[in-house]
C-alpha cells in the first residue's frame, strides 16, 4: 500500500464554488500558505450547471422569441429556427472560458497549491484527498449542492432529466414535462417553449413559487399561460412512468385528466448539498436533516477552525450568497470585523421573462412580523418604459413598515426587474425611511422612476 504524504497549510478550501476561489486569494494575499481542492469542475454550479450557461440560454431563449414577434415592432423577421447545437456551443463556450480561466488564476496564485481529487476528513481539520494527507489550522468547506431526485413512484423506471443533464441537450424536445414549478423548473420551462417544445409544468402545490405572495404567483402563472405553457397545480400521487413515446405523468388534480404524456421529463424539485462523503463525522463535523452542515452566525461549525460557505450550508441557494459567505469570513479573520450572516437581507430573481427582483419581506412574511404594514402597488401597464419595450405584464410592489418607516421588502416584476430592484435594497440596508427614496428624482422613461410613485401610494395591507 502507498504510503500517504502529509502536507501541512494555514488554510485548507474545499471546492472551488464562488466562494472558495476568492477566499484563497485573500488569504494567499496575507501571506498565508493556501490549499484548494477539486474534485471536479472548477467554478462550481454557478459557471457549470447553474448561472451562467442557464441564464445563456435564456438569453438565446429570448431572441428567438423576440425574432417571433418581431412584427408587433413593424419588423419583418421572417421564419424563426433554432439551431439548438448553436446553442448549447455559444452556452459551453461561455461556461467553459470562466471556467478555464478560474483555474488558470487559481493554479497562478503565489503560496496557492491546488489539488485535484475527492477530500475527505480523517481527523479534526484533516482531510485526505488522493495520495496526500492535508492538514490545515482552518479548513473553509465549499462543496456546493447538486439536483434533489425525488423519491416518487417509477422515477427509477423510466429517463429523466435535471438541470444539469438537461444542458447536455443540443436538439429541442418535442414535450417537455416539468415537475416542480419553482424557480428551476419555471425558467426551463419558459425556455423550451421559447425553443419551440411544447411545455406542461406540474406542481404539487396550489401555486407557482409557493414562498411569494399570492399576487406574485398569479402574475407568473398568467405569463407563463400566455407562452402556452400547462399549468397543473394541486398535483397529488405523482408517478413516472415510461411509454413508447417517451415518458407519462399520472397525477391527482383538481382540473384536468389524470395523465400527462411527453417525450421528456425535468425532475426540478430543489437540490441536496454535496455533503455526504466528505466523512463529516471525522471531524465532529454536525448537519441537520436534510444534510446541510450547521453553521454559527459566523459561518463556523460545530468543529473549531472549520467552517462552512455557500450552498452547503443552507443559509442560502445562491451565487451571491456564496459570495458574501466569502466576505464575512475574510472580513472577520483578517480586518478584525464582527460581520454576521444575519445581517443579510435576503434577494434573489427569477429569471424567466419578464424577470422577477425579489428583495427582504414578502407583504405576507412583514405582516407576520412587525404586524404594521403599508404596501404600495403598480402594474406594469401604467409603466411607460414597459409599454414602450411591448414588456407591460407584472407589476411593482413595495412593502414598508408603517412605525419606523423602513423599507421591508419589494417584488419587482417586469422589465429590468431583476436590476430595478437594487435601488431598494441599498436603501433596507441602510434603514432610510422610505421618504428619502420617494423625494429622489429619477431618469425619465425608466421603470425605475416609477419607484418614488409606488412609495407615494402606500396603503395599509
Amino acid at each position: 500500500m502507498e504510503d500517504l504524504v502529509t502536507a501541512r497549510f494555514d488554510a485548507l478550501i474545499i471546492g472551488t464554488g464562488q466562494a472558495g476561489p476568492s477566499l484563497a486569494g485573500r488569504l494567499s494575499a496575507a501571506g498565508m500558505r493556501v490549499a484548494i481542492v477539486e474534485r471536479a469542475r472548477f467554478g462550481g454550479t454557478c459557471l457549470n450547471t447553474g448561472c451562467m450557461p442557464t441564464k445563456a440560454l435564456v438569453a438565446s431563449a429570448y431572441v428567438a422569441h423576440k425574432a417571433r414577434h418581431a412584427r408587433s415592432y413593424g419588423i419583418e423577421a421572417g421564419a424563426v429556427h433554432v439551431d439548438m447545437r448553436a446553442v448549447k456551443r455559444r452556452k459551453d463556450d461561455i461556461s467553459g472560458k470562466l471556467r478555464d480561466d478560474l483555474e488558470a488564476w487559481l493554479r497562478g496564485l503565489e503560496r496557492c497549491e491546488v489539488i485535484a481529487g475527492h477530500a475527505k476528513f480523517v481527523g479534526p481539520r484533516t482531510v485526505q484527498a488522493g495520495s496526500q494527507t492535508l492538514e490545515a489550522d482552518r479548513v473553509f468547506i465549499n462543496v456546493g449542492g447538486r439536483p434533489l431526485v425525488p423519491d416518487m413512484p417509477g422515477v427509477g423506471e423510466v429517463p429523466f432529466l435535471t438541470s444539469d443533464s438537461i444542458l447536455d441537450l443540443d436538439f429541442v424536445p418535442e414535450r417537455l414535462l416539468v415537475v416542480g414549478g419553482s424557480y428551476i423548473g419555471l425558467e426551463f420551462g419558459q425556455m423550451y417553449r421559447r425553443f419551440g417544445s411544447e411545455v406542461a409544468i406540474v406542481e404539487k402545490g396550489p401555486r407557482l413559487i409557493g414562498r411569494e405572495d399570492e399576487d406574485v404567483s398569479d402574475a407568473i402563472a398568467d405569463i407563463l399561460r400566455g407562452e402556452d405553457i400547462e399549468l397543473r397545480l394541486d398535483a397529488t400521487c405523482m408517478t413516472l412512468e415510461r411509454t413508447a413515446a417517451g415518458v407519462a405523468i399520472g397525477v391527482s388534480c383538481p382540473h384536468g385528466p389524470p395523465r400527462l404524456e411527453g417525450s421528456h421529463v425535468l425532475l426540478a424539485v430543489g437540490r441536496v448539498p454535496n455533503t455526504d462523503d466528505l466523512g463529516l463525522d471525522a471531524a465532529g463535523i454536525r448537519t441537520d436533516a436534510r444534510g446541510y452542515i450547521e453553521v454559527a452566525d459566523d459561518l463556523s461549525t460545530s468543529a473549531p477552525g472549520v467552517y462552512a460557505l455557500g450552498d452547503c450550508n443552507g443559509r442560502g441557494a445562491f451565487t451571491h450568497t456564496a459570495y458574501n459567505d466569502y466576505e464575512i469570513v475574510a472580513a472577520n479573520l483578517l480586518d478584525g470585523e464582527n460581520r454576521r450572516v444575519s445581517e443579510r437581507i435576503a434577494s434573489y430573481a427569477l429569471f424567466i421573462d419578464p424577470p422577477l427582483g425579489r428583495i427582504g419581506m414578502t407583504a405576507a412574511e412583514a405582516k407576520k412580523t412587525v404586524g404594521r404594514v403599508l404596501v404600495g402597488k403598480r402594474e406594469m401597464k401604467a409603466v411607460k418604459r414597459a409599454v414602450l419595450k411591448g414588456e407591460a405584464q407584472g407589476f411593482m410592489k413595495i412593502v414598508v413598515d408603517a412605525d419606523t418607516r423602513h423599507i421591508l421588502g419589494a417584488a419587482i416584476l417586469g422589465p429590468g426587474g431583476d436590476e430595478v430592484v437594487h435601488t431598494l435594497i441599498d436603501a433596507a440596508y441602510a434603514k432610510l425611511p422610505y421618504e428619502q427614496v420617494q423625494r429622489a428624482v429619477r431618469i425619465h422613461p425608466t421603470v425605475s422612476e416609477l419607484v418614488p410613485t409606488v412609495l407615494g401610494e402606500l396603503k395599509p395591507a
